[in-house]
């Protein structure tokens, strides 16, 4: 039997007594998924994992796809790289986010293998959209329920955070941008919880608005749904592992270890259209 901790109030628990380089049983496959809905994201500790093994025990989990801006690794084009260079300063997606909402069928999930760690820093933090919805006032929940909001691949800050990996691991022939229509509150097709569905990297404006009319709300909820009290924070070490559901959370790698090696490797697994 998998053994089940949680490591804060919001979500977020570690995951043990599994070693996911061995096939899981149907039975341990289910726990994990189970923990995973329960908790929004889960960590495992201390795996040591080839990249077809990485691979094999996120096949259990759903169905990897291709990262669409970036290539993966030559044999294992599922997996990418996700790395920030002694010299570098920004690393990769360093702003709250759910992985690729510009897309028009966003991941069910990502999941994160520490292969180098530096020797502080790099830490994850990780917010509930469940209890960012929840937390709203009633008329908010009311007003928000039934709103559309438009993402992009190309909005600025997010951009940022990709230059260095744009230079060398791009995809041949992108296009400029990626753009998606989601709601901005999405009903999570397991567990029929409401999560709030916006985030500050991708969001550009609500459906039939301008930007400037939507700023001050959208403003508003990027910082309310990122409270301390909705979050959880985990610390890497070589050979941590961290699945988290795109559905109901967010997350942002702390850019605190300038003058480090960062490598880790990242598999996406396919979703549905928000509704």
């Amino acid at each position: 039997m998998i053994e089940v901790r949680k490591i804060a109030g919001a979500l977020g628990a570690e995951i043990g007594n599994v070693d996911l380089s061995r096939p899981l049983s149907a039975a341990s496959v289910a726990g994990i998924r189970a923990a995973w809905l329960e908790h929004l994201v889960i960590f495992f500790r201390d795996q040591v994992l080839t990249p077809a093994q990485f691979l094999g025990f996120a096949r259990a989990l759903g169905e990897p796809m291709e990262y669409p801006l970036l290539k993966g690794l030559p044999e294992f084009p599922e997996i990418t790289e996700v790395k920030k260079l002694e010299h570098e300063r920004a690393n990769f997606g360093g702003i709250w986010h759910s992985d690729t909402t510009y897309l028009e069928r966003p991941p069910m999930g990502s999941m994160l293998y520490a292969r180098e760690v530096p020797p502080f820093g790099g830490d994850t933090l990780f917010a509930n959209q469940y209890l960012a919805f929840e937390t709203l006032s009633e008329g908010m929940r009311r007003m928000l329920e039934g709103m559309t909001a438009l993402s992009s691949s190309a909005k600025a800050d997010a951009t940022k955070t990709r230059e260095d990996r744009m230079k060398t691991q791009a995809r041949d022939d992108l296009p400029d941008e990626y753009l998606a229509e989601h709601p901005v509150v999405r009903t999570h097709p397991e567990t029929g919880r409401k999560a709030l569905y916006v985030n500050v990297a991708h969001t550009v404006r609500f459906k039939d608005m301008r930007e400037e009319e939507s700023a001050a709300l959208l403003g508003f909820l990027f910082q309310h749904q990122v409270r301390p009290e909705l979050t959880c924070r985990f610390a890497w070490r070589v050979g941590s592992l961290a699945f988290w559901d795109n559905r109901c959370t967010q997350h942002n790698p702390v850019n605190d270890y300038h003058g480090y090696r960062r490598l880790m490797h990242r598999i996406t697994l396919a979703g549905d259209v928000p509704r």
